[in-house]
């Protein structure tokens, strides 16, 4: 049973920071590729970074109680591994529900971002927040991959049995 959900530990952990790395390598510069409108672009970025920040939060969700099963014990949440993984749900609720819910604010506001001069108040307003928006992704990822470290290497081998006497 505990194996399984070791198993579940690094599922949903890996689901997670592999989200991550396909949406910022393939989904965004896909979409600002194909979509020849950049505000129509930009949507599609917001709506699947939306969708992929409810399921990162409830990866982490999942890997928590899996760690509490594992462990049996409460103490396993103040393991490294599990301060990283809080660490990573409350940066993604942050950049969701404050970061990219004011650059949807000024996306509103401007009608089209894209339309503004790089230098006006209300792009550089949306850019900075966009910066943050990448740079809390990226901690998330960071803090990811030594999450998913810190459990690989806090499995526990299975018991090697005994060798049996040698008969000469």
């Amino acid at each position: 049973m505990t194996s399984t959900f070791r198993a579940i530990q690094f599922f949903a952990l890996g689901t997670w920071v592999g989200s991550i790395l396909y949406f910022t390598a393939i989904v965004a510069p896909g979409a600002f590729r194909t979509i020849a409108n950049q505000d129509e672009a930009g949507a599609l970025i917001a709506y699947t970074l939306g969708r992929l920040h409810i399921a990162g939060i409830a990866l982490g969700l999942v890997y928590l109680l899996a760690a509490l099963v594992v462990s049996r014990s409460a103490g396993s949440l103040a393991k490294p591994a599990s301060l990283l993984v809080f660490l990573m749900i409350a940066l993604t609720a942050i950049s969701q529900f404050r970061v990219i819910a004011k650059m949807e604010i000024l996306r509103l506001e401007a009608g089209s971002i894209f339309a503004n001069p790089p230098d006006s108040p209300i792009r550089l307003a949306f850019d900075r927040l966009h910066a943050f928006s990448v740079w809390l992704e990226g901690i998330v990822v960071i803090a990811g991959v030594m999450a998913l470290y810190l459990t690989a290497r806090s499995a526990k081998p299975a018991a090697a049995t005994p060798a049996a006497p040698a008969v000469e």
